[in-house]
């Protein structure tokens, strides 16, 4: 008996690429209506969101040579929707070099992505959450990774030549600087050589100066800078419109810059343009740079329009540390919700063990990290409060970085969301984390690492 061929191979790739042609208005959906469809293009994946007022169902085939996923959607016909998703795969997505869309069966929609490199594609359904109703979500992986930190190492070793320049120029390396001032202010206090020879507390003085050359090891500081939500997930909305996302983006990008321009530091951001990253991805990849500093960088939002004023928080092992704190920390926390993660990726749950690893050292570098942030980003605005608040913000519990998260102003208030997009405010306040970030440094020398960079 002959054996019956696949749904694949009845059809070749040229006939479903041909039905393209056959969408049309006359076409209606069989069973739940398209009401938006997304694509959300990045270096770490591509995302794509179909939106529907009820539940669809896919099966999916990914056929590695050429590398293609095939879709079956179950319970839509062909409408002109599905037309604007073909239409939005751009030609510099890195990921994803076209899509053909073509009707299956009665009620089966097929969607073919043609990949641009061998993918480790994941597709699951979300619940109605926020403003989104159904989704049906398609996040496409690359099966090769670039390894971040061996990029972030070579990106050094080629500006290593500029960044041993022999003079010492304080405002191009106001961390070196400080730092240099430090070890100078040490010596200058340190008892004479033949005192200090004769003392017996000479062991614990030469550990203190093998700290002071530690400190000023010519390493790579790394500064993880983590702009909230993205992607599918906006943040908060002001009254004007402005979408948190994008303008902590906007001085996520400006602190980067000042960042680099520090022989010795470089930053790594955990997203660098508008795709979403899961909480626990993002204090991942700080890991995985093996980070000295975790900035998670927000513009909070409330019921009125009252509230004004910039914040800085830390992890708290207790609580929080107001009621405040607890409601902004829970609003942080259900990014996950809106942006939408996939639950039964086999890692979720090692993931989630290693964000209850937090440390009491972590929590008190981060206090310090928060308050040299919180000093100077009143210098250049209001501030909600004078002190550093705690709460258990998920974003902060990597165990071994100090990590702050920065509500940068109310962009619920209309005059702070005036400020948020103006260029003035965001160059300030990125000088300002810049001075928040050398302040803490200069009196807490990064350690020197196993591992050199």
């Amino acid at each position: 008996m002959k054996k019956a061929a696949t749904p694949l191979s009845r059809r070749s790739a040229l006939q479903l690429g041909s039905v393209v042609l056959l969408l049309g208005v006359q076409h209606l959906a069989h069973g739940a209506t398209i009401l938006a469809v997304r694509v959300w293009p990045s270096k770490d994946y591509t995302r794509l969101t179909i939106e529907s007022d009820a539940e669809i169902k896919a099966r999916q085939f990914f056929l590695a040579d050429p590398p293609r996923l095939a879709v079956d959607i179950q319970g839509i016909d062909l409408i002109p929707a599905l037309r604007e998703l073909v239409a939005k795969v751009k030609s510099d997505d890195p990921n994803i070099s076209g899509i053909r869309v073509g009707q299956n069966a009665p009620g089966v929609v097929r969607l073919v992505m043609d990949m641009k490199q061998a993918m480790l594609p994941q597709v699951f359904t979300l619940k109605p959450v926020a403003a989104y109703q159904h989704r049906l979500v398609f996040d496409l992986y690359p099966a090769q990774v670039v390894d971040p930190l061996e990029a972030l190492i070579t990106e050094r070793l080629a500006s290593k030549p500029e960044a041993r320049a022999p003079a010492a120029d304080p405002d191009h390396d106001p961390l070196g600087n400080l730092m240099a001032q430090q070890s100078d202010k040490a010596a200058s206090s340190a008892p004479p050589a033949s005192v200090s020879a004769a003392a017996p507390k000479a062991p614990a003085d030469s550990a203190a100066a093998k700290r002071t050359v530690e400190a000023k090891t010519d390493r790579l500081i790394i500064v993880a800078l983590d702009p909230g939500h993205g992607g599918e997930d906006p943040g908060a909305i002001g009254p004007g419109g402005t979408r948190e996302k994008d303008v902590v983006l906007q001085i996520a990008l400006r602190l980067r810059d000042r960042i680099n321009q520090q022989p010795n530091m470089r930053a790594y951001l955990t997203r660098d343009a508008d795709f979403f990253v899961p909480l626990h991805i993002r204090v991942q990849k700080a890991r995985r740079v093996q980070a000295d500093l975790f900035i998670s960088i927000h513009a909070d939002a409330f019921f009125t329009d009252r509230p004004q004023g910039a914040s800085v928080f830390a992890l708290s092992e207790r609580g929080a540390s107001s009621s405040a704190a607890r409601w902004i920390a829970d609003k942080e926390n259900s990014a996950d919700l809106v942006g939408g993660i996939n639950v039964k990726a086999k890692d979720a749950q090692v993931q989630k063990a290693l964000l209850d690893m937090s440390t009491t050292a972590q929590i008190s570098d981060s206090m310090k990290l928060g308050g040299a942030m919180l000093g100077e980003i009143g210098n250049v605005g209001r501030l909600h409060k004078p002190r550093v608040e705690q709460a258990g913000f998920a974003v902060l519990k990597a165990p071994d970085i100090p990590s702050v998260l920065v509500e940068t102003a109310f962009i619920s208030n209309p005059e702070e969301e005036a400020k948020l997009r103006s260029d003035g405010y965001q160059i300030q306040l990125a000088d300002a984390l810049m001075r928040g970030i050398t302040r803490y440094f200069s009196k807490n020398p990064p350690l020197a690492r196993s591992r050199a960079l």
